[in-house]
C-alpha cells in the first residue's frame, strides 16, 4: 500500500461531506476533474473502491466507510500541528449560537478543549432554537452556530441526533384520543417530524401546548398535559420513552451541523472555534 497523501484525503472527505464531486470541488478550491483524479489516486493507493457513484448520489463502500474515520483524524491532526507551529496568539470575540438541547451535551466538551488553547478569545453565547439561529447567522448577527439543519447544504454536517417521543410515567396521556401534544414553533423541524409521524400512523392529535422553550416542553410533559418530541440528548431520564407499544411511530433524526456566517470568513478566532467544533463532535462519534 502506498502512502496516503493529505490532498487525496481532503478530496475524499470533502466529497463525502458535500455528497457530490461538484460540491467537493467548491470546498477544496479545485476543479471537479481534479477532485475525481485525486479520488482515483487514493483508491489506487489503498487497492479498493471507496465510493459508488450513482446518478444522483455517492455512497461509501465498506472500505470507504472504514477509511473515512482515519481520514478525518489525519486531517484533524495535521490542522492541530499547523496551529501549534504557527505560534500566533489568537484573540477576538466569537458570537456563537446553540439550541438549549445541544448546549450541555455537545458544546461543553468543545469549550473544554478550546478555552485552554485560546484564552484570548471571548465567546458570546446565545441559546435559541435553530429556526431563530439560522437567519441570525445569515444576517451576520452570529458568527457560528450549532444547528439542526433545514436542508442538506446548510453548514458542515457533524452527526445525526435521534428524536424521541416522551411522556410522564405518572400519566397515560398517550392513551387519549385525540392525542394531546406539546410542540415547538411552527417552523420547527421537530414539530414537523412529530406531525408527519402521526399522519403516517393515521392517529388523531391536537396541540395543547406551544412553546419554543425546552424547559416549557418538559414541564408540559411532566405535568401530564401532553406528550412531546425531544432530541434524545435533551430527554430527561425520568420521562418515559414512547414508541410502537404506545401507538407512536418512528421519527426522523436531526442533521446537526456547524453553520457559519459569510461575514466571519477570514476571522481566525472563528476559524479556530469552528475547527474545534468539527473535530470534537466528529471524533466523539456522536
Amino acid at each position: 500500500m502506498r502512502d496516503l497523501q493529505i490532498d487525496w484525503l481532503k478530496c475524499f472527505v470533502a466529497t463525502v461531506d458535500a455528497g457530490s464531486l461538484s460540491g467537493a470541488a467548491v470546498a477544496v478550491h479545485r476543479s471537479q476533474s481534479a477532485v475525481s483524479m485525486q479520488l482515483k489516486k487514493l483508491e489506487d493507493a489503498v487497492g479498493h473502491s471507496l465510493l459508488l457513484r450513482g446518478p444522483r448520489l455517492l455512497q461509501l463502500t465498506h472500505e470507504g466507510q472504514a477509511l473515512l474515520g482515519y481520514a478525518r483524524r489525519m486531517l484533524d491532526l495535521q490542522a492541530e500541528a499547523q496551529a501549534a507551529l504557527q505560534g500566533e496568539a489568537i484573540s477576538g470575540v466569537v458570537r456563537l449560537g446553540v439550541p438549549d438541547d445541544y448546549a450541555s451535551q455537545y458544546l461543553t466538551p468543545v469549550l473544554k478543549r478550546f478555552a485552554p488553547r485560546h484564552g484570548g478569545v471571548e465567546i458570546q453565547l446565545d441559546c435559541e432554537q435553530s429556526t431563530a439561529l439560522i437567519p441570525r447567522v445569515q444576517r451576520g448577527e452570529l458568527d457560528l452556530a450549532l444547528v439542526s439543519r433545514d436542508h442538506a447544504r446548510r453548514g458542515t454536517l457533524l452527526f445525526h441526533e435521534p428524536m424521541v417521543w416522551v411522556g410522564s410515567p405518572q400519566f397515560d396521556v398517550w392513551t387519549r384520543d385525540p392525542l394531546p401534544i406539546a410542540v415547538y414553533e411552527e417552523a420547527s423541524l421537530g414539530r414537523r417530524s412529530a406531525l408527519h409521524s402521526l399522519a403516517l400512523q393515521g392517529r388523531r392529535w391536537r396541540i395543547v401546548y406551544n412553546s419554543s422553550s425546552l424547559a416549557g416542553q418538559i414541564a408540559a410533559v411532566e405535568s401530564g398535559l401532553a406528550v412531546a418530541v425531544l432530541t434524545q440528548c435533551s430527554a430527561p431520564a425520568h420521562l418515559q420513552r414512547l414508541g410502537a407499544e404506545q401507538g407512536l411511530g418512528p421519527l426522523q433524526p436531526m442533521e446537526v451541523a456547524a453553520y457559519r456566517s459569510q461575514a466571519s470568513k477570514g476571522n481566525k478566532a472563528v476559524d479556530s472555534l469552528q475547527q474545534m467544533l468539527v473535530q470534537t463532535l466528529r471524533q466523539a462519534g456522536v
